[in-house]
């Protein structure tokens, strides 16, 4: 199957600091990864900077304006997790830009699937809030970028990161053609994500994990809640918020999965993909900690993208 594999420099000039777990050296462990000899067919293309009017389709105008007036000579800590610096601006718009080339790529039809390595991730990010290492919401960027360009009406969002991605929440709760489907665990950063969560429409399924959790239960919570539910709202592209740091080795949380299950979760979206929206899958690099087992995870992430 055609990967396209979308990716710049600019998300390694973005520094948050000594110690800082969302660091530069998460998308080198990735792009190493992806060296491998098994993924030479991808389509590695650039990720482009994000307009204007992409980012305000989300995101209020005030607060667009308010990030590109941040100082861009000095590190600039927003919250005790989010750090602004000097490469953070053109990273982050790189990011949202490049997963709305992602969405034009399989659109296009040149790509049936598309990857997108950039950093700072997206999911955490409100309309008018930066927070969880995150500026803009790429995901929900792509999905307002895809009825603009392509004329879809109905988009959804599988988030299967170790945090509930309360910024795509927000944006998608009201409006019954986007859908969003989480599973996270349970009572950890940010502190939303309740079953009770439903959406303006039905159109929200979050399934919280008790610490612990192991591959099985993941499992079984996408296979019995939110795969039903995303099949019934037959979405005409399907975003994947793709963190991996629910992985048992990541140290941001506690749940106990392994490359297998990314591998497991990946292979039945496709599936859903395949019977709605003609194999339309965007993935969107959000969290995952630990290195060896982000590149191994994202590896084998891909793997299933290309069918292997």
């Amino acid at each position: 199957m055609s990967v396209a594999l979308f990716t710049h420099p600019s998300a390694l000039a973005h520094y948050t600091g000594p110690e800082h777990p969302e660091s530069a050296e998460r998308i080198r462990a990735v792009l190493r990864a992806l060296e491998a000899l098994e993924f030479s067919s991808l389509l590695r293309e650039t990720a482009p900077q994000a307009t204007t009017a992409q980012l305000t389709a989300v995101h209020d105008p005030d607060y667009v304006d308010a990030i590109f007036a941040m100082p861009r000579d000095k590190e600039t800590v927003i919250d005790g997790d989010t750090v602004f610096g000097p490469g953070t601006l053109e990273a982050a718009l790189r990011s949202a830009g490049g997963a709305c080339a992602a969405v034009d790529a399989v659109f296009e039809g040149w790509a049936e699937a598309a990857f997108v390595v950039m950093r700072p991730p997206g999911h955490h990010a409100e309309p008018d809030r930066a927070m969880g290492f995150c500026f803009f919401n790429n995901a929900a960027i792509a999905a307002m970028h895809a009825r603009a360009r392509w004329g879809i009406t109905r988009v959804a969002v599988a988030d299967f990161d170790v945090h509930h991605g309360n910024g795509t929440q927000q944006i998608f709760s009201q409006d019954p053609g986007l859908f969003y489907g989480s599973s996270h665990q349970s009572a950890i950063f940010p502190g939303t994500g309740k079953p009770t969560e439903h959406g303006v429409a039905n159109n929200v399924v979050n399934v919280p994990l008790m610490p612990g959790a192991t591959g099985e239960m993941f499992r079984a919570a996408w296979e019995t809640q939110i795969i039903p539910r995303l099949s019934a709202f037959a979405p005409e592209l399907l975003i994947i918020s793709a963190g991996f740091d629910a992985h048992a080795a990541d140290p941001m949380a506690q749940l106990r999965l392994r490359e297998a299950d990314f591998a497991w979760v990946t292979s039945a979206l496709l599936e859903v993909a395949d019977s709605c929206c003609p194999g339309r899958v965007v993935s969107l690099l959000e969290g995952g900690y630990d290195l060896n087992a982000l590149a191994q995870s994202t590896a084998a992430h891909v793997r299933a993208l290309m069918r292997l």
